[in-house]
């Protein structure tokens, strides 16, 4: 084994010994490789949010609300870190991503309020079956839904009903294999339906054995490179149900329910270069149990449709929208026996490199009542018009 000088320099005068030189490069040595093989990445998320008219109603979807109206915003900041399974039979990897700010607090994964949380940490494992199964164990995202949790991911900067009424996270264990190229399953076990860290479906007191777990399964269909212009399409299905401690929404009785969620969704190419559609399906069921401090009994059904659109127009320019229609009964996203309507246009110029740059203008309306929430925080608009500017960096 080769020493620098200084190593040997100091092996001389007997501060220390090459043996233990050599142990202290050999742990050296494989901290590196391990570091090496590490990827650090996130991105800040900030938006400028316009509600207009005096009064005018607040929209309740997923990371919007009257704490965002009419103001400057940082939404969130993540910090990932992650070793990506390589190509070998029995890899193994790693990622953690954190989240800080107000959007960090909705995500609902800490048992506490806070401004840090815990989006995604779980290890990955491969297993040599057939083409080989990826593990993950931890935290991790949920496998259903056209949006994602992360707004840089999305093709609109405020999400849809359809994300807003899906599950976020699960803390358990889920394995995907992938039969070709062109079709994917993946299945998995946790231990709640809810976001909360290592919450149980069975506390002191609760409604559940400790047996009951959440249970989850989803597959996708990519349109094989072939095909044309529709080569890259998508189909993806999934359900999950299980057990959640606390639903967000079921204003009725928050109290613990049984829920499953239920989604179909496609992304589809087209003739035109750079245009592609997008549809999307969501459907969930909740029944409130009686329980420990629970008043009553209560079912609650919602489903949500959306339906996209996104042109890449030039390297920097692209334009998407997004409508909307989401129905329900009994509470859920503040609705009773109705509906609600939603249309999304977006124009996203990149002109800084690294910077997502967004203006949007959204605009909801609920058919037979007053859903939206005025500057008092009651139900008294049937309108909500937002107009937002999202500013996103990606490092």
């Amino acid at each position: 084994m080769k020493f620098n000088k200084w190593t040997l320099g100091l092996a001389a005068v007997g501060v220390v010994s090459l043996a233990s030189a050599a142990k202290a490069d050999e742990k050296l040595s494989v901290v590196q490789t391990a570091l090496s093989s590490t990827t650090i990445s996130g991105y800040v998320d900030t938006s400028i949010n316009w509600n207009i008219g005096t009064g005018t109603g607040t929209a309740f979807y997923g990371y919007g609300g009257v704490a965002k109206a009419d103001g400057f915003n940082l939404n969130v900041v993540e910090l990932s870190i992650s070793k990506p399974l390589d190509e070998s039979e029995w890899a193994s990897g790693y990622k953690v991503d954190l989240w800080m700010g107000p959007d960090a607090v909705t995500l609902g994964t800490q048992t506490a309020s806070g401004d840090l949380a815990i989006k995604q940490a779980y290890v990955a494992l491969r297993t040599p079956v057939g083409n080989g199964i990826d593990w993950k164990i931890g935290v991790y995202d949920t496998i259903i839904g056209y949006e994602s949790s992360s707004s840089p991911n999305n093709p609109n900067f405020t999400r849809s009903y359809g994300y807003s009424i899906e599950p976020t996270t699960h803390t358990g264990l889920l394995g995907t294999y992938r039969v070709c190229e062109e079709v994917s399953f993946s299945a998995g076990i946790a231990n709640t339906f809810g976001p909360v860290i290592n919450a149980r479906a069975h506390p002191p007191g609760g409604p559940k054995a400790e047996s009951y777990k959440t249970y989850m399964a989803s597959v996708a269909l990519t349109a094989p490179s072939d095909w044309g212009w529709a080569a890259g399409s998508t189909l993806y299905a999934g359900f999950i149900n299980g057990f959640n401690a606390a639903p967000a929404g079921l204003t009725a009785l928050n109290t613990p329910a049984n829920q499953g969620s239920y989604y179909a969704g496609a992304t589809v190419a087209t003739p035109v270069t750079g245009l592609k559609f997008g549809v999307a399906f969501d459907y969930l069921d909740s029944y409130v149990s009686s329980s420990p401090g629970a008043v009553g009994v209560a079912n609650s059904d919602v489903w949500a449709a959306g339906i996209y659109a996104s042109y890449q127009a030039t390297e920097k320019l692209s334009l998407h929208a997004r409508g909307e229609l989401a129905t329900r009964l009994d509470g859920v996203l503040g609705l009773d026996n109705s509906q609600l309507w939603a249309a999304t246009a977006t124009v996203q110029y990149d002109l800084w490199q690294n910077v997502i740059s967004r203006l949007e203008i959204r605009w909801d309306h609920g058919d037979e009542a007053t859903y939206f929430s005025g500057s008092a925080g009651a139900a008294t608009q049937r309108n909500s018009v937002l107009v937002a500017a999202n500013i996103v960096y990606k490092f």
